[in-house]
């Protein structure tokens, strides 16, 4: 029997433990590599099959419905996913030769199952390989088409292409296929961008430009596993998109306020408060999960931040704790995601249309209670990794009619690099700013 990669196996492995198990395919790949201690060639190629399996799903299965017998709906788990993995390798994948994909997966599948699945792999895979990469046709239906092509699930794609129109729909579709730049945040309580940038060149040979719209971010040139560096371990950044950076930029906490990040875990956007206060005052993380939450604190004191102050709990049931109490609030609402799949490819496989109205209720509950700890004249960000409208809109604009002392307060077109949509939102698009998909809202109390 041949060899099998050991990139492949973990690769088959977290797939099969993300459509299973329902687990999340980032959390589900660090585990796994931490296990196999692979060599970073084959780390990298680890999470490269696995995400661009994930991202690519519905294409995947497309080109392979022709040539197996079977359904694919109806194969077993691990049968299905090392076939999808490796027509990835075989479609997408083009620094892998075809015969070592093909090899690997059948030995994989004899390894497996003592030979049984073997053939109908060997069958399926060779068929594929005799067809010379001819696609099947696509559905008549344009936006079936575009689904089926950008590997999406239906109802997105309707959804968006009924919202934005089918051109830009598509537009969306494929800058939320490529794969994301790494993105970090110079820590500027520890040192200044240039000073990151030099270490970067110099400690890991990696090197990085400074992002479009923020004044703290890198975007490095190379992928890679950036919370391993020297420079990650002793504070001088952390990993965070664009969009993500700029709600920080959008609350403007003061040095010496205080202010409230309800939604605080892992602790990203909490730590960047804090930076943008330089240290002064007091943030106040709070969380329901004592877990989520101890990541808080232990990335603040990586980051050397001294001023944040972890609560455990749900906003509404701190909320009678901290009445009027904050100059600011941050709401980063627990969502669908569904702007982050360039990060997440496997929230597509997941989320429903039924999921939206669902969580909106939660947000809005959070949004109440994070409302009542504002003082008079504070400011509240409400934010969502999400481009939907129940989640965001839907949400805030009845907040505003049911409570008349707030209102929306978007910033000057001059203060703030990204133009705010009508009546004042912000939305940041992955096809349009190169950002992960976000929208916010900034409100004051008056």
């Amino acid at each position: 029997m041949s060899p099998v990669s050991r990139a492949r196996v973990e690769a088959l492995r977290i797939l099969c433990r993300v459509e299973e198990d329902q687990a999340f395919a980032d959390l589900a790949l660090e585990a796994a590599l931490e296990r196999a201690k692979l060599p970073a060639r084959d780390r990298a190629l680890t999470t490269e099959i696995v995400y661009g399996t994930l991202r690519w799903q519905r294409r995947l299965d497309w080109i392979l419905a022709p040539h197996s017998r079977r359904r694919l709906d109806r194969l077993d788990p691990w049968v299905r996913n090392l076939l999808r993995l490796t027509v990835y390798q075989l479609q997408l994948l083009y620094k892998v030769p075809a015969y070592a994909a093909v090899n690997d997966a059948v030995a994989l599948a004899k390894h497996r199952s003592h030979g049984e699945a073997a053939p109908f792999v060997n069958a399926v895979l060779r068929s594929l390989t005799r067809s010379g990469g001819n696609l099947p046709p696509l559905p008549e239906d344009p936006v079936e088409a575009a689904a089926t092509r950008l590997a999406f699930p239906s109802w997105l794609a309707r959804r968006w292409a009924k919202r934005f129109g089918l051109d830009e729909a598509e537009r969306l579709m494929t800058a939320l296929d490529e794969r994301p730049e790494v993105i970090v945040r110079v820590n500027l309580l520890r040192c200044t961008r240039a000073d990151l940038a030099k270490r970067l060149v110099e400690e890991e040979e990696v090197a990085c430009s400074p992002t479009t719209f923020v004044p703290e971010g890198l975007a490095l040139e190379e992928p890679g596993p950036a919370f391993r560096f020297k420079a990650f371990k002793e504070g001088w950044f952390t990993v965070q998109d664009e969009a993500s950076i700029l709600i920080g930029h959008l609350l403007g906490p003061k040095p010496g306020e205080t202010v409230a990040d309800v939604c605080a875990a892992p602790g990203t956007k909490t730590t960047h408060l804090a930076a943008l206060m330089q240290n002064s005052g007091k943030v106040v993380a709070m969380d329901p999960h004592a877990a989520r939450l101890k990541l808080v604190a232990q990335s603040a004191a990586r980051l050397g931040v001294k001023i944040v102050e972890c609560h455990r709990g749900s906003a509404e049931s701190l909320a009678p704790l901290f009445n009027d109490r904050f100059d600011r609030v941050l709401v980063d609402a627990p969502c669908s995601n569904l702007g982050v799949l360039r990060r997440n490819p496997d929230v597509k496989w997941r989320r429903t249309e039924a999921d939206l109205p669902r969580r909106a209720a939660r947000q809005r509950a959070i949004l109440d209670a994070a409302a009542s700890m504002c003082r008079g004249g504070g400011t509240l960000v409400y934010a969502t990794c999400s481009l939907e409208p129940e989640e965001n809109e839907e949400v805030v604009l009845p907040f505003l009619e049911g409570h008349p002392q707030w209102r929306l307060d978007p910033p000057a077109e001059a203060e703030f690099p990204i133009p705010f949509e009508r009546p004042g939102v912000l939305r940041c698009l992955p096809h349009k700013h190169g950002t992960d998909g976000f929208t916010a809202f900034r409100l004051r109390k008056t």
